[in-house]
């Protein structure tokens, strides 16, 4: 599976709360969040599921994949949602082993590889 989702109690502000706090503590920062709701309705189109993606980056981690394969950076930074559906909140990513096992190098594999336990543990730490 491509993905890594869990489902929360918390209410997606709550969620989004927490998970950028446990990202501080792995030394992940949210860069951006999008808002894709809000987005698409400035847009005139007619949206109603919350839905946010949060971009996120370790900027030492960025730098060691980065220096090993520059076509890495399509895969930059890291996406988190967190969104709401069927009543539920969900907090999920790409597993960023899935996008670089399509470079097909081992050393960037077992850096992807340490990269999403961490991701997934703050993922985890956040429901």
């Amino acid at each position: 599976m491509f993905h890594y989702t869990v489902e929360t109690e918390k209410t997606p502000e709550q969620a989004m709360e927490k998970l950028s706090e446990t990202l501080k503590e792995e030394k992940f920062g949210v860069l951006w969040q999008l808002d894709m709701k809000a987005k698409l309705q400035e847009k005139g189109v007619d949206f109603n599921q919350t839905f946010h993606i949060l971009e996120v980056c370790n900027p030492v981690e960025a730098n060691r994949v980065l220096s090993e394969n520059s076509l890495v950076g399509y895969f930059l930074p890291c996406k988190i949602a967190v969104y709401e559906e069927k009543g539920k909140t969900r907090i999920g990513l790409p597993k960023p082993t899935a996008l670089i096992g399509l470079v097909e190098n081992d050393n960037l594999m077992a850096i992807a590889t340490d990269i999403e336990k961490r991701l997934i543990a703050c993922v985890d730490k956040s429901k």
